[in-house]
């Protein structure tokens, strides 16, 4: 793995799964189109780019974020003053102390359950657990590729049921009448086309409820299935955060989850997440 030098910046892979760093971004500042265009082309080619050394407020990471597109409203409302488009991802308790819980820990997609599933999501460290909670990553474009071609085949039309209510319910908390109108199931393709490269993609994960015409225990084994292909370890990268660490990645191509490995009853883990609105997936 080597370097790659922009004008302004610094690309360094972090893996050969995926993933790379930039270097020599100062994210408090507007991007010029070039640099601008750069990160995109970089955000598609190594599905999740970590920005080092940012410390941005809520209204700045916004401003970050609406660069690259439409920011996407979150399903969980947070509560207080923080704006209603950063999502505070947390293991704190209603009176700010760890509750000895981590969500997120099943591996999925922001999102998918959208009629225009999310494109990006940025993720921004606030604070930390000295060691553990990383974010995992599974590269859908290499799973896929890895597919027998008889799979693939197999595959091709095949639609995926994305449902709200099923993943909701799943973590033992029933989804509200208001929550299930705002976000009814959704079918989409479960391969995917990545449009600027013409790469296909596994699109599914812990919100996909069966696959579409299909009977439901046979479809929910099928994406199972497919599910433990795409998380090998071949396919997966950790990424182990440091303090100003701002991730940005790719919802089209990849599954993530976070990582429980560490005491949640005694150190906070903390994160802001907005997130971009994608295209109906083809």
């Amino acid at each position: 793995m080597s370097a790659a030098l922009h004008w302004n910046f610094e690309i360094r892979p972090l893996s050969s799964v995926l993933g790379a760093e930039i270097i020599g971004l100062d994210l408090h500042q507007p991007l010029d189109e070039p640099t601008r265009d750069a990160v995109y082309d970089a955000f598609v080619r190594y599905h999740v780019l970590c920005f080092r050394d940012q410390h941005l407020s809520p209204e700045e990471q916004i401003a970050f974020t609406e660069q690259f597109g439409t920011l996407e409203r979150h399903m969980a409302r947070n509560k207080g003053k923080l704006n209603p488009l950063v999502h505070i991802v947390s293991n704190l308790d209603a009176e700010g102390k760890p509750s000895g819980k981590v969500s997120s820990t099943g591996w999925h997609t922001d999102k998918s359950f959208r009629p225009e599933p999310s494109l990006a999501t940025i993720l921004h460290a606030v604070t930390m657990p000295p060691e553990g909670g990383e974010t995992c990553f599974a590269n859908m474009v290499a799973a896929y590729d890895a597919l027998p071609d008889v799979t693939k085949q197999a595959l091709d039309g095949v639609r995926v049921v994305h449902s709200w209510e099923l993943s909701r319910s799943n973590r033992d908390r029933k989804p509200t009448a208001e929550e299930i109108a705002d976000a009814p199931d959704m079918a989409h393709p479960l391969v995917r086309v990545i449009p600027e490269t013409g790469q296909k993609a596994l699109f599914m994960g812990e919100h996909a409820s069966h696959l579409d015409g299909m009977p439901i225990e046979a479809g929910r084994a099928r994406i199972l299935d497919l599910e433990a292909h795409a998380t090998q370890d071949r396919f997966v990268y950790l990424h182990r955060w440091r303090q100003g660490d701002m991730l940005m990645w790719d919802n089209r191509c990849l599954l993530h989850r976070a990582n429980a490995n560490f005491d949640a009853r005694l150190y906070p883990r903390v994160l802001h997440r907005t997130c971009l609105r994608g295209k109906a997936p083809a």
